[in-house]
């Protein structure tokens, strides 16, 4: 006799993750130049005299006005003092 076998419902289980990881080496050239300038400095000191002179100046003015007309003031004559 031929007997049907007992089918049960299917069990998943959580999935199970794998990594596959593959690594290279690269070489990368770094060039690190260097210049040197040699930096000459030359120095100039200016050095300023001020002398100083003085002088004086005395200026004088004039002035001449026109009088107006009227009667003219004799003035005694050169040397003449008051009468005593």
């Amino acid at each position: 006799m031929f007997c049907r076998p007992n089918i049960l419902p299917t069990i998943v289980h959580p999935t199970k993750c794998c990594v596959n990881q593959t690594f290279s080496n690269n070489i990368v050239p770094h060039v690190h130049p260097t210049h040197t300038t040699t930096v000459n400095h030359i120095n100039f000191q200016h050095q300023h005299y001020f002398p100083q002179s003085y002088s004086a100046v005395n200026e004088v003015t004039h002035q001449h006005f026109a009088a107006p007309p009227g009667p003219v003031v004799p003035s005694p004559p050169f040397g003449a003092g008051p009468c005593v």
